[in-house]
């Protein structure tokens, strides 16, 4: 596992548990407790978490504005929610996960579509709050307050019930043997149920995602419909993709 990946997943841990213990890690990446450490301090050096015996805990939050959240790599991300506003139609309905390409997405809905829009993320739903047209219906639960996104059975147990016409999904990994997978595993799991509730389903997501892997599996590629990158659709590193059947934008 690539440094960066082993970081995603410390980050991840610390979002869902607000603590993670070195040992602990060490075991579930299969990895030294002195590589974990080592990790553990460039992450404290970077301000991300807060180095402590035996582990890290999570450092206290200011207070986040949800209308402007900070985006790395906003341009890119414009860039590929552009491509996907011409998978949208009036009268759909539509499911929406978490993830900044998809925030960057939720701001660039014309203001002139009519649709009902799901999703469990916080700064998703303030954002389309301010829509005049969208019916939003934000999905509850147990909240992640590093991520702003409800996860759980509450919010398993809504999606099981809708009936969508598509879903827009983030990606933190994607490759052509394993799929879309996730860092997380209660994030894994509402994505699954996002998936089983639509009738379409596309990922957006930018090209540095692509054959990487993480520990969850979402769904196999049989099951998306469309991805969505920064590259153009005929690039070679999106053959094998397009090989496998998933429309390609």
């Amino acid at each position: 596992m690539l440094k960066a990946e082993r970081h995603k997943y410390i980050m991840t841990k610390l979002i869902e548990e607000q603590k993670v213990v070195t040992t602990d890690l060490a075991f579930d990446l299969d990895l030294s407790e002195d590589t974990i450490r080592r990790d553990l301090n460039e992450l404290d050096s970077k301000k991300l978490l807060e180095k402590v015996y035996g582990g890290a805990i999570q450092i206290t939050e200011k207070t986040v504005d949800v209308f402007n959240i900070d985006i790395s790599g906003e341009e890119v991300k414009k860039q590929i929610a552009t491509k996907a506003l011409s998978l949208l139609h009036d009268g759909q309905v539509i499911i929406m996960s978490g993830g900044s390409t998809n925030l960057v997405f939720a701001k660039l809905i014309p203001s002139d579509l009519k649709a009902t829009i799901y999703t469990y993320s916080l700064p998703i739903a303030m954002q389309l709050s301010q829509h005049p047209n969208v019916d939003l219906i934000f999905i509850g639960g147990k909240m992640q307050k590093n991520a702003m996104v409800t996860i759980g059975m509450d919010v398993i147990q809504v999606v099981s019930k809708i009936k969508a016409d598509i879903c827009f999904i983030g990606a933190s990994s994607i490759n052509i043997k394993q799929g879309l997978t996730e860092i997380g595993y209660e994030i894994s799991i509402v994505k699954k149920a996002m998936i089983e509730a639509s009738d379409r389903v596309v990922s957006m997501f930018s090209s540095d995602k692509l054959n990487t892997k993480m520990p969850h599996v979402v769904c196999d590629l049989s099951q998306l419909s469309t991805i969505v990158t920064d590259l153009d659709p005929n690039d070679e590193m999106l053959e094998e993709y397009r090989k496998a059947g998933v429309s390609v934008l």
